[in-house]
């Protein structure tokens, strides 16, 4: 988001020249003024809610109003494209997909996200319940950050969310947490 001024006359020449869906891949948190300005150019958001405590997103990613701007960026994203449209081979066309990955042992906080968003949107939009938290080096002495996600935490999430009633939602199978699925940050390769 943070490159999208740049990006808004990349995309208008890009729609001018194929027909295919946009979607705009967000950590979340966003200015709303910033996506009021990508109205009519995103076919479809992917937006993360990471964290619906402010103190969770103080304490994880310095950013203690950060429910504040997703909820409201999130909001902003489905007024411009609305509930789901798909094409006649299921691929989406318009709509919303958030995010969440769920972290060791906040499954509580999670739970609060999937209530969030479905008394908000019902199945108006989709929701990706991600279970691949991968702990790094950097938190090995962390006592919560350096756990994986065990698969009981991640199936009381998924069955919450079934039980509460979300019909449109993705979730994760198999062994997704490891680092061969994280990019070098290396500049190689590039």
């Amino acid at each position: 988001t943070h490159y999208a001024r740049e990006l808004i006359p990349v995309i208008r020449e890009a729609k001018r020249r194929v027909n295919l869906p946009f979607v705009w891949n967000s950590g979340g948190y966003d200015g709303v003024d910033t996506i009021r300005k990508l109205d009519g150019l995103i076919d479809v958001y992917m937006p993360d809610l990471k964290y619906f405590s402010d103190e969770l997103a103080k304490k994880y990613s310095s950013a203690p109003d950060y429910r504040e701007h997703a909820e409201s960026a999130i909001l902003e994203m489905f007024r411009q494209v609305g509930k789901p449209v798909f094409d006649q081979n299921g691929i989406i066309k318009k709509g919303v997909i958030v995010r969440h990955l769920l972290l060791p042992k906040h499954i509580e906080e999670s739970k609060e996200i999937i209530k969030y968003l479905y008394d908000t949107y019902n199945d108006d939009i989709f929701i990706s319940i991600m279970n691949q938290y991968t702990p790094m080096p950097q938190v090995a002495d962390h006592s919560i950050l350096k756990n994986k996600v065990t698969d009981n935490e991640y199936d009381d999430l998924v069955d919450y969310a079934v039980d509460i009633g979300v019909e449109n939602g993705f979730v994760q199978e198999g062994e997704t947490a490891m680092e061969s699925f994280i990019p070098p940050f290396n500049n190689e390769g590039v």
